[in-house]
Parts: C-alpha cells; sequence; structure tokens
C-alpha cells in the first residue's frame, strides 16, 4: 500500500523467514516538545547505520513536499541527509515518526512523519484497501479582525473561522452554507486563527480532526448561522486533495492529453505547472481557485507542434482554453467531445 499524501508506504517480502530473526518496533505516543529523539538511516557518506540525535522542535500542519498537501508534522533538528528518508525516529526504543524532508539552507531544520499520520495510514489499509485521509472540502477565512467578526455577529465568548464554500461533490456542500461560521469540529473550538488545541498549549490546523477520522466516518461540527448555533453532523465522504480545480501531484498514473491539428492540449494540474517551474504566474492564480462544478478542469493549450495546418501558432504556450466554436468548456473530455462532433 501507498500512501502519496502522507509520504508512507507498506512494504512486505515473499520470503517470511526474512523476519524470523527480526524484533518488530513499536509505535509510541507523539513525544512532548524538547523531547530527544534519534533518527536512524543510511545517509551518503557511509555504508553503516547511521544514528543522530535531536530534539523534537514543533508539532504542527507543514507541507508535505511530495504530495504538496498539509499535514501533521513534527519538526526535529537531528542532522538528516539524503538516505535518511524512510529511517524512524525514536524515542525509547519506540517509532514516533519516519524520517521525511530537510529544509535547505537551514540550519538542521528536519521533518518526520508522526505517529498519529502513521497510525491513521496503518489504521486505514487494515480493511486491504488504502482510502486515503478524509477532508471536509471547505473554503474558509480567518477572523481574527474584530471588524469581520462584529459583521456576522459572533458573540465575544466565541471564535471560529468563515465559511465561504464547500468543494462540489463534498458532503460538506449540503450541510454548511456560505457565510456560516464554523464555531467547533469534535467538541474542540476553532480558534480565529484557524486553528485548535490538540494538546494542552500546542495548536495546529482545525482539519487535523477530520484527518484523524477515516474516510466514510462522520464529523461533528457546530456552526453560528444568522445568530443561532447549529449542531451539524457530516459525512466524510471525500479524501484529501479531490475535488480542486487543479490536481495535486499523481503517480503512478498515465497523463492525460489530446492532440488536434498539431496542437497539444492538457488538464491543469500541480505536475504541469512543475514541469514549467511555475513560470507562468496566471496558471498558478489558477490553482487558487474553486471549481464551480464537480469535473471542471482546467484546460491548457501546452504546446504547438509544428505542422502545415497550425503555421503562426507555434509561439503558443501554456494558454487557457476556455471554448469551442463559442460553447464553454467543461474539462478535456469535453473538449474532445465538441472537436470530434464539429
Amino acid at each position: 500500500f501507498v500512501s502519496h499524501e502522507a509520504d508512507l508506504a507498506l512494504r512486505t517480502v515473499d520470503d517470511a523467514a526474512f523476519f524470523a530473526e527480526v524484533a518488530p518496533l513499536k509505535l509510541g505516543a507523539l513525544p512532548p516538545l524538547q523531547q530527544e529523539v534519534s533518527a536512524l538511516g543510511f545517509p551518503e557518506g557511509g555504508d553503516s547505520l547511521s544514528i543522530t540525535r535531536g530534539v523534537l522542535s514543533r508539532i504542527e500542519h507543514i507541507d508535505y513536499v511530495h504530495s504538496a498537501q498539509s499535514l501533521l508534522g513534527g519538526q526535529i533538528d537531528a542532522a538528516l541527509n539524503p538516505g535518511n528518508s524512510g529511517g524512524p525516529v525514536l524515542v525509547d526504543g519506540q517509532i514516533v515518526g519516519i524520517a521525511m524532508q530537510v529544509v535547505f539552507l537551514s540550519q538542521n531544520i528536519a521533518y518526520m512523519v508522526p505517529t498519529p499520520v502513521i497510525q491513521h495510514f496503518l489504521d486505514d489499509v487494515a480493511d486491504g484497501r488504502y482510502d486515503g485521509f478524509p477532508s471536509l472540502g471547505l473554503r474558509h477565512q480567518k477572523m481574527e479582525n474584530a471588524d469581520l467578526r462584529r459583521r456576522y455577529s459572533v458573540p465575544p465568548d466565541k471564535t471560529g473561522v468563515l465559511v465561504l464554500g464547500a468543494l462540489p461533490g463534498f458532503s460538506s456542500a449540503e450541510h454548511l452554507k456560505a457565510d456560516d461560521v464554523l464555531l467547533s469540529i469534535e467538541g474542540r473550538p476553532v480558534a480565529n486563527d484557524a486553528t485548535i488545541e490538540f494538546r494542552p498549549q500546542e495548536r495546529t490546523a482545525f482539519s487535523f480532526l477530520a484527518e484523524q477520522l477515516q474516510l466514510g466516518q462522520r464529523v461533528a461540527i457546530e456552526v453560528l448561522r444568522e445568530g443561532k448555533t447549529i449542531p451539524l453532523v457530516v459525512p466524510l465522504n471525500r479524501a484529501l486533495g479531490s475535488g480542486v480545480l487543479v490536481p495535486p501531484p499523481k503517480y503512478d498514473q498515465r497523463p492525460s492529453y489530446f492532440i488536434f491539428g498539431g496542437l497539444l492540449f492538457e488538464p491543469l494540474c500541480y505536475d504541469y505547472l512543475r514541469a514549467r517551474n511555475f513560470g507562468s504566474h496566471a496558471l498558478v492564480a489558477l490553482a487558487a481557485r474553486a471549481p464551480a462544478f464537480e469535473g471542471e478542469e482546467v484546460v491548457v493549450l501546452a504546446r504547438v507542434l509544428s505542422s502545415e495546418a497550425n503555421e503562426g501558432y507555434h509561439d503558443v504556450l501554456d494558454a487557457v482554453v476556455t471554448a469551442v466554436d463559442g460553447v464553454k468548456l467543461r474539462n478535456l473530455e469535453h473538449l474532445v467531445q465538441l472537436i470530434e462532433q464539429g
């Protein structure tokens, strides 16, 4: 099983005898800040096992480079280098994380996948299928501004975030409305800066509480709607990274494209932007927009292959295609249908 979102994989070998004399390590609890940790691995510079030590500096949502998704992560200052990735981070002989990534041009800032994320992955695949981390699919705005809170009649003893809408296809679109104020999730108050307290004196993104559940489960929330506090129970029917206008990185999938008259069309996605080194600011800006309907894609004229049929258009690159013969496009499949019908 592979979780590209969490940069994790569960692997085995064909010969069960491989594990005969191997003592498994247990998963430990998430350690407190400033706890000393040991990182094991085989980084560059030698062939034997390397053990480096440091402390757990932070626990909060971070961007996972592999997936471009935000999940709970642990920052450690133990020295990590290429080759450490996938190695365990230990406290008292128990795994508290898996080495994942580093911040280059910095002083010993490295990250591990913490045990809550690891345990979620293991619980997920226990039924023989990987589903992913659930998401509420909410578009929201922080409410740190006092005038904004007054505008939506948030009582002085309440905090929360303003709901702007929900992504198409998510159950939250059926339960929440634009201009609702999300007050709490799973009984924990949501702060005006969109965080919750997941341990005493430690905060992270409020999405953590939904991500700790499994796809198909329900999450209890509380919203302020037109001055009234309303409890809701929302099914978690879609996974993190789905339903967005510009999809996150894809792995183990062939890219979609269509060639007509030497014109190469592709749907805009994170991989496309990365291949272009994020050079087009106009295309990057689209990544922040929510889809207007489920299945909407941004279709891009990625390249013009040299041909007499498209003479004079060979310099066109990264152009967003919005319509064919005056018909507004929905996605790449729609473009193919319109061209073949014409």
